[in-house]
C-alpha cells in the first residue's frame, strides 16, 4: 500500500481550513447593522424616525415648525410654517376642512391666508370673507407655531415673542390687544401693532353685530382704524351715525395703548 506524504496532510488541512473561513464569511448577513451604517443608511432612517417623533415642531426639523390642531365648527385646521433668518417663508395649511362646501371655502381662503401670513410676518392677519371660522383657526394654530419656533430660538432676538397675546413674529414690532368695552349694541375691542413708538396697525377684532349694527360697523370701523394710525392716539374723532361703536372704539384703543407703554 502507498503512504500518504505527511507534508500533502498539512497542506491538504490548510486548505480545508481556508475554505471553510470563506465560506463562513460568504454567509454573514448583509444587513448587519456596522456595515449598513458604513454605506450611509442607518443615519438616513434615523434622521427620518427622529423627526416622524418630533412632529416637525422644532427648528431642527429644517426650519419648519408644525402649530396644534384647531378644531372648528367645520373640521380641524392646522398650519405649518417655514423659518429662515427669523422670518416666515412659507405657510402652508396641513389640515383644513372637507367636505361639501367646505371644499370651496378652503380653495378660496387657505392661499390667501398663506400668503397674507409670509407678507405680514404675523398672526396678524386678515380673516377671509365667507371663511370666517377656517380663517379663526387658522390663525389660532399659526399662533401656535409661532410660539413654538420662537420657544425653539431663544437667544434670536427678532424670534422672541410678544408680551402680549396674539405677538408679532418680529422684534421691532408688538401687538397689543386692549380691553373690551361693552357698548349699547355690543362688546368693541381693539388690537394694534406697534413698532417705533408708533401704530403702524390698528383693527378691531370684536364689533357690534346684528341689524344694523351691521351696516354702522362696516361704516365706521374703516374710518377709526385709520384715524387711529394717523393720530397715534386715541384722540380721534367719533364717526357720525355710529357715535356708540366710536366711542367703545377710543376706549379699548386707549385700553392698548396703555398696555404698549402710552
Amino acid at each position: 500500500m502507498r503512504k500518504s506524504h505527511p507534508v500533502r496532510r498539512v497542506v491538504l488541512a490548510t486548505a480545508a481550513t481556508v475554505s471553510g473561513v470563506v465560506l463562513l464569511l460568504s454567509l454573514k448577513p448583509s444587513s448587519d447593522p456596522a456595515s449598513a451604517q458604513a454605506g450611509g443608511t442607518i443615519p438616513q432612517q434615523t434622521a427620518a424616525a427622529q423627526e416622524s417623533a418630533q412632529g416637525g415642531t422644532g427648528a431642527a426639523a429644517g426650519g419648519a415648525v408644525t402649530g396644534d390642531v384647531v378644531q372648528t365648527q367645520y373640521g380641524p385646521v392646522q398650519v405649518r410654517i417655514t423659518v429662515s433668518g427669523s422670518k416666515i417663508t412659507k405657510a402652508e395649511a396641513v389640515q383644513a376642512p372637507k367636505g361639501g362646501e367646505s371644499d370651496q371655502k378652503t380653495a378660496l381662503s387657505v392661499p390667501k391666508l398663506n400668503q397674507d401670513v409670509v407678507a405680514k410676518q404675523s398672526p396678524q392677519i386678515d380673516t377671509v370673507s365667507g371663511a370666517t371660522y377656517t380663517s379663526e383657526g387658522y390663525k389660532k394654530s399659526l399662533q401656535s407655531a409661532i410660539d413654538k419656533a420662537n420657544a425653539a430660538a431663544p437667544t434670536q432676538p427678532s424670534a422672541q415673542p410678544s408680551q402680549t397675546a396674539g405677538g408679532n413674529a418680529g422684534a421691532a414690532a408688538r401687538t397689543v390687544t386692549g380691553a373690551v368695552s361693552q357698548t349699547q349694541y355690543g362688546p368693541v375691542q381693539v388690537r394694534i401693532t406697534v413698532s417705533g413708538g408708533k401704530i403702524t396697525k390698528a383693527e378691531a377684532v370684536q364689533t357690534p353685530k346684528g341689524g344694523t349694527s351691521d351696516q354702522k360697523t362696516a361704516l365706521s370701523i374703516p374710518k377709526l382704524n385709520q384715524e387711529a394710525l394717523a393720530a397715534g392716539s386715541a384722540d380721534i374723532d367719533s364717526v357720525s351715525g355710529a357715535t356708540y361703536t366710536s366711542e367703545g372704539y377710543k376706549k379699548s384703543l386707549q385700553s392698548a395703548l396703555d398696555q404698549a407703554g402710552g
